[in-house]
């Protein structure tokens, strides 16, 4: 049996691995427990990578358009689809290596195998039962696997994988999950994305700009459900316009495979049925926490709705045993995991951290146009009961947009109108995924809004519509 740790994270993915290394940092003697790929589904197999494929596309975009900036390429814009994922299994790489490195650096230990907590303070690793994806990144090579390790403080940072429709569970071939999306041995031409979450949106988003027919099809009224409707809106037209076709308030029933397509029947909120062919499906219908087979039910961990049940620093119900990331309930974001794992470890160490505040998360998609946004949507701030102020300012309207050759989106703010405390704000458009974190650090400081209007912002730049969105709420705007 191996000497004790002081914690022991369960999960090698953002959540896992940074808790390990704030726990070092405040002298904690620690181990993660990695079943597969240290960074998780987020290097692996999410965040990084869709990103590379994503940035891969907004070039070729802008290749093919190349004329629309004074500019002329000879010969027909082509691409090759293995060399562009391999660039991102290669970036992939490149960041799952620096975790290992990261993990040497500061002395955590990384135990390779599957691991089930036995008892509070004890856990057992046995030969992981996971299957690693093709192409994959090699482990490192560590001393440490199969046995049984003791910890005072047990953290599980498990993450999630793709939630499952009854019915249409995917093969790896014609029905595929953002795995298979990530790795396409080819690109088929005609593709139809159920869900339009993050996920589904950017896959539909990348696969459209390499020129295959994409179909969206999404249960709720409103594709990018969590996002304010007005700029869920935009972003639709601007799908559609791309040659995207979507259906809101629509269903998946069944999906029949053949050769070498599928066939799936759609049910709208009618019951009028349909049916659309395509090469290939992507699921995209949401995760789901990986709780099981990690003794949890045996412990009396409480568990709701596949979610473990965590308090504000990520305690759970069992004294020793805590939770962060995805396993612990949404939003399942890889920043989110991250900064909970800080929390969690600075509590175990006595710091008293702030609790966070899941309204200044920010959310983030990385489809052409980009969507970001952070805090109350306008519909959830009116079921509040609160007097709004809301400012609107679009691109057309800003000249370094103009320049770019971006001139389509908008930036949104709103504000309690009694207080002018900032509540939320919403963009669609170039780059607002960079731009958001500025209404993030506004509204932690409690900034309101005559604070931001009384900044200065540097011109020109993207971010002077945060400036203007924000004068606009109070009758103050110049530019429109």
């Amino acid at each position: 049996m191996a000497a004790p740790y002081d914690i022991l994270i369960i999960g090698g993915g953002p959540g896992g691995y940074v808790a390990a290394i704030r726990s070092a940092q405040l002298g904690f003697k620690t181990a993660v427990v990695e079943r597969e790929h240290l960074g998780g589904i987020c290097l692996n197999w999410g965040c990084i990578p869709t990103k590379a494929l994503l940035r891969t596309a907004e070039i070729y975009h802008y290749a093919e358009h190349a004329k629309d900036y004074g500019l002329k390429l000879e010969g027909k814009i082509s691409y090759d689809p293995s060399a562009v994922v391999k660039r991102s299994r290669a970036v992939s790489g490149q960041l799952n290596g620096g975790v290992g490195f990261l993990m040497k650096k500061n002395k955590i230990d990384v135990i390779w195998g599957e691991a089930t907590i036995t008892k509070p303070g004890e856990v057992s690793v046995g030969k992981s039962k996971k299957q690693p994806m093709q192409p994959q990144h090699p482990q490192p090579k560590g001393t440490l696997g199969e046995g049984t390790y003791q910890a005072k403080h047990i953290i599980i940072a498990s993450g999630a994988r793709p939630r499952v429709l009854p019915g249409i569970e995917p093969d790896g071939k014609l029905i595929w999950t953002y795995f298979e999306a990530m790795v396409p041995p080819e690109f088929p031409k005609s593709l139809i994305v159920m869900g339009s979450g993050a996920i589904g949106i950017e896959f539909a988003s990348f696969f459209r700009t390499m020129g295959c027919e994409v179909t969206v099809v999404e249960l709720l009224p409103q594709i990018l459900p969590v996002e304010d409707a007005e700029i869920a809106a935009l972003a639709r037209k601007r799908f559609e316009k791309q040659g995207i076709k979507i259906h809101t308030g629509t269903k998946v029933t069944k999906v029949e495979k053949g050769a070498n397509e599928v066939t799936c029947t759609l049910e709208d909120g009618k019951g009028k049925t349909s049916t659309l062919k395509a090469e290939r499906v992507i699921s995209a219908v949401g995760v789901v926490g990986n709780t099981e087979n990690l003794g949890l039910e045996k412990l009396g961990v409480k568990i709701d709705r596949g979610v473990i049940v965590i308090d504000e620093v990520g305690r759970t119900n069992v004294p020793g045993i805590y939770a962060i990331g995805d396993v612990a309930g949404p939003p399942m974001l890889a920043h989110k995991a991250e900064h909970e794992g800080t929390i969690c470890v600075e509590a175990i160490k006595g710091l008293h951290p702030h609790a966070m505040d899941k309204l200044m998360i920010p959310g983030c998609t990385y489809c052409q146009p980009q969507v970001a946004s952070v805090g109350l949507t306008e519909a959830k701030a009116k079921e509040q009961g609160l007097q709004l102020k809301i400012g609107r300012f679009p691109f057309i309207g800003n000249g370094k947009a103009i320049a770019l050759g971006e001139p389509d989106g908008l930036v949104k703010t709103i504000f309690d109108a009694k207080t002018g405390k900032l509540l939320g704000a919403h963009m669609v458009g170039a780059e607002v995924t960079e731009l958001i974190q500025g209404f993030v650090i506004a509204m932690n400081l409690e900034t309101t809004e005559e604070d931001l209007m009384n900044s200065v912002f540097p011109h020109p730049t993207l971010s002077e519509m945060m400036h203007e969105s924000v004068l606009d709420a109070y009758g103050k705007v110049i530019h429109t």
